[in-house]
């Protein structure tokens, strides 16, 4: 207790009781405590308005109101008060829960007062303290977009974050004392169940995707969940479980986390919670400066939670733009300023503590107290090294042959359409070569598929041998090749290219221990003469091609008009 004297409020309609508790405090040893009576609840009630007091003693005797009432408003007016009951034991006390634990309604001796009463403040200022750590962890972990869920010993629920119960379509009062099991969907349950009790058999994590029925809409979420056990003993008191939303991030198959962790204790809680998940968690104060870090942050900043807490968020957390390089904005301070949860911005990148670059994604969010005031912020991120990869590798493969790695069909559209603007601009010709492989279908079929596809790719590595870098060689299909020649002077500058291929192609190919021979035949077509787009040029090579074909194959030919009318446009032959 402070050495300042302790002000008390008496409230007590008999005189000579409340004279037995006065000089009781008046003989306390120090003479740290100064006592005020008033007969009237109303009296006591407009003292409270205007000064403060540490303890509020409540007599035998009420005049003007009954002892239910007069603890519900004394309890309004001094909510930071300790108000003892000494002549009310027994009595039921009609009070709001967050400060009930303030209330005590023992009947001690009055002689006895002095002594325990800086007892019960110091254990009243303690509850208050811990209901304030408490809103302080659910305005961290309701800041979160994972579900938290929390169970006893016997697996019923003891807390559930707005995450979980947004995810479950419930609300708290719905899950409270249920199994989160409860929200399994059927077709998952044995598969979930089952793998729930090994690991807890075999005392090992537990990671696992599947999907939740939400009881409001009985819709589906799928979840990634991560479990841990809270330790208060020698055997689990209970498991504290994190539940992620990746319906919409299924594709990238980001996993199924559970965890088991000691969560009964505040900061413990919120440790074990935050330490479970995949995804990097920091916090800031109001000012900017680090006041936590998950060990997945640790791991991907290089900075340990030690040296981080207290320093600067631009230190620890450095990040940049991807395309410019240059410092991206402060995400907390942005979130706290605006009070709302944003994204980072669009290709951040996390500067390491030892200067690699790592490529992230995600969210911030303010952190409010107790009195809904932004106290600081969240940060949640975490590696898209992986996704962006996956990204990349994706276009690609929607471009380019996956067979020969060659550009596609597609691919070759664009190029082609590209080469005629150039050559328009430039007054250049752009020369267009449709190869067909002689015969390749009895190859295929007598020697197997795997030779044929072996002979494809030579094929593909041989014609890149035979054309310039700014050329475009093409696989469009089957055994069908388009060689691109763009801002080429002369119609022959073509027809060289074509006679290279016919020699380089014709000699013979060694696959899987086999030699085999092939041939092409080889339309030729040029901007501008044969069309003035790319769709016109393409089909007149294709044309020049079946000419070849049907005049003996194994040679080339360029594109000429015929009086009985353009052949239709032949679909790509398929293999062999």
């Amino acid at each position: 207790m402070s050495d300042l004297p302790v002000r008390i409020l008496l409230l007590d309609q008999d005189a000579a009781a409340a004279r037995l508790i006065q000089e009781a405090f008046a003989d306390a040893r120090d003479n740290v405590f100064r006592v005020r009576r008033v007969g009237r609840l109303e009296d006591a009630l407009e003292l409270l308005d205007g000064e403060a007091y540490g303890a509020i003693l409540i007599g035998k005797t009420l005049v003007d109101a009954d002892a239910a009432d007069a603890l519900d408003r004394l309890a309004a007016a001094a909510p930071d008060a300790l108000i003892l009951a000494p002549g009310m034991a027994g009595v039921p006390l009609a009070v709001p829960y967050d400060v009930e634990d303030r209330f005590v309604t023992d009947q001690p001796d009055v002689r006895c007062l002095p002594q325990i009463l800086p007892y019960l403040m110091r254990q009243a200022a303690t509850a208050v303290a811990l209901r304030k750590s408490e809103a302080r962890f659910r305005a961290m972990s309701d800041a979160s977009p994972l579900g938290i869920f929390v169970a006893d010993a016997d697996g019923g629920c003891v807390y559930a974050n707005a995450g979980y119960e947004s995810i479950s379509g419930l609300e708290f009062e719905q899950i409270r004392g249920t199994s989160w099991t409860a929200s399994i969907h059927p077709d998952d349950r044995h598969r979930v169940l089952s793998a729930w009790h090994a690991a807890g058999k075999n005392d090992e994590s537990f990671r696992l995707e599947c999907r939740f029925q939400r009881w409001s809409d009985s819709g589906v979420v799928w979840v990634r969940l991560n479990s841990a056990a809270i330790s208060e003993g020698p055997a689990p008191s209970g498991h504290v479980l994190t539940v992620e939303d990746i319906t919409d991030r299924k594709s990238m198959e980001i996993g199924l986390h559970e965890t088991r962790e000691d969560l009964f204790e505040q900061r413990e809680r919120a440790r074990v919670t935050l330490d479970s998940i995949g995804d990097a968690v920091l916090t800031t104060d109001l000012h900017g400066r680090i006041t936590y870090l998950n060990r997945t942050a640790e791991a991907m900043t290089g900075w340990s939670r030690e040296e981080a807490e207290g320093r600067p968020l631009a230190e620890v957390f450095r990040i940049i733009d991807g395309n410019t390089g240059e410092t991206a904005a402060d995400p907390a301070r942005l979130a706290i300023e605006e009070d709302r949860t944003m994204g980072l911005s669009a290709d951040c990148v996390l500067i390491r503590r030892d200067g690699e670059e790592v490529p992230i994604e995600d969210s911030v969010a303010p952190i409010h107290d107790r009195a809904g005031r932004v106290s600081g912020a969240v940060i949640v991120f975490h590696d898209v090294t992986q996704s962006r990869a996956m990204i990349l590798r994706m276009a690609h493969l929607a471009r380019h042959d996956a067979l020969t790695g060659l550009p596609n069909r597609v691919f070759l559209s664009e190029r082609l359409s590209q080469a005629i603007g150039l050559a328009r601009r430039h007054r250049k010709q752009v020369g267009l070569l449709y190869l067909d492989l002689d015969h390749f279908k009895p190859v295929n079929d007598s020697q197997g598929h795997a030779i044929g596809d072996e002979l494809l790719k030579s094929v593909a590595t041989r014609l890149l041998g035979c054309v310039r870098g700014t050329d475009t060689v093409c696989r469009q299909g089957g055994d069908e090749f388009v060689i691109l020649l763009t801002e080429i002077e002369h119609r022959k500058d073509a027809a060289q290219v074509a006679e290279k291929c016919l020699a380089v192609l014709s000699a013979p190919y060694k696959t899987r221990g086999r030699e085999v021979s092939i041939t092409p035949s080889i339309g030729i077509s040029v901007y501008p003469d044969d069309g003035g787009d790319a769709e016109t040029v393409l089909q007149k090579a294709d044309a020049a091609m079946l000419e070849v074909k049907a005049g003996g194959r194994n040679s080339y030919a360029f594109y000429k008009a015929r009086i009985a009318g353009e052949p239709a446009r032949r679909q790509p032959a398929a293999r062999g």
